[in-house]
């Protein structure tokens, strides 16, 4: 089963403003195994690989099967905001977090100004879907 989830960007953060759509993919050892979570948006962040895989603990070694998708959610939220550079899957953006805070916050801007756009975008396309909720 996948879900589609929108992720807004905190308040007082660089990805303020921004919409973000990820994926979620359960299997069918779920709850006793997480799901896979996957950014559709493009973001650039130190936990987010190229490809839109997330590298988030509670998806991976921490997971509990009393997490539930908004907790997941919730997480994912703190981590914009909280990276763990320690473990980065986007080395660049560890880097610029860490020793060039200022680049670090344009290129998100940046990314923040593509989600209005992703949004729009998929508006149009999605048009039929409305008739089925």
């Amino acid at each position: 089963m996948v879900w589609n989830a929108i992720i807004i960007g905190p308040a007082d953060t660089p990805f303020e403003d921004g919409t973000y759509r990820l994926l979620i993919n359960f299997d069918e050892q779920y709850p006793n195994k997480p799901p896979s979570v996957k950014f559709i948006s493009e973001i650039f962040h130190p936990n987010v690989y190229a490809s839109g895989d997330l590298c988030l603990d509670i998806l991976q070694n921490r997971w509990s099967p009393t997490f539930d998708v908004s907790s997941i959610l919730t997480s994912i939220q703190s981590l914009l905001n909280d990276p763990n550079i320690s473990s980065p899957a986007n080395v660049e953006a560890a880097n610029l977090y860490k020793d060039h805070t200022a680049q670090y916050v344009k290129r998100v801007r940046e990314t923040v100004e593509k989600s209005w756009n992703d949004e729009m975008d998929d508006d149009d396309d999605d048009d039929d879907d409305d008739d089925d909720e």
